[in-house]
């Protein structure tokens, strides 16, 4: 991480916002029943990425930043999951987005990997 001064400097956090803003651009229009169940779960898990990459980031070891890496990870998977599902229960009704936000995550999936495999155990 020499270099770097700031963790708003990591294309990995901002390309994490990016996903943040685009999930909540999405689940605007998910039924209003869904608020506190499939809404609330997807803005909780896209938040959770950038987040965590921020806390690691802020720990100012690589062992800690990797740790934070692999909840940003997993969070990444249940995203693309409840997307799946959101999908399957026809509550997505702009497949652009939908099929964008599929895109960022795998992109920022490959992107942590890289990045983690940079940093020493």
């Amino acid at each position: 991480m020499s270099g770097v001064k700031s963790y708003k400097e990591l294309l990995i956090w901002q390309k994490g916002i990016k996903i943040v803003v685009l999930i909540y651009k999405l689940t605007k229009d998910f039924p209003k029943e869904e608020i506190y169940a499939l809404t609330s779960q997807l803005k909780r898990a896209s938040v959770s990425v950038p987040s965590n990459i921020e806390e690691g980031f802020g720990r100012q070891t690589d062992k800690s930043f990797n740790h934070f890496l692999n909840i940003s990870r997993g969070s990444l998977n249940e995203i693309e999951t409840q997307l799946i599902i959101a999908k399957e229960l026809d509550f997505v009704v702009d497949t652009n987005l939908f099929n964008e936000i599929i895109f960022l995550i795998e992109e920022e999936s490959k992107m942590i990997n890289a990045f983690s495999k940079n940093l020493k155990d």
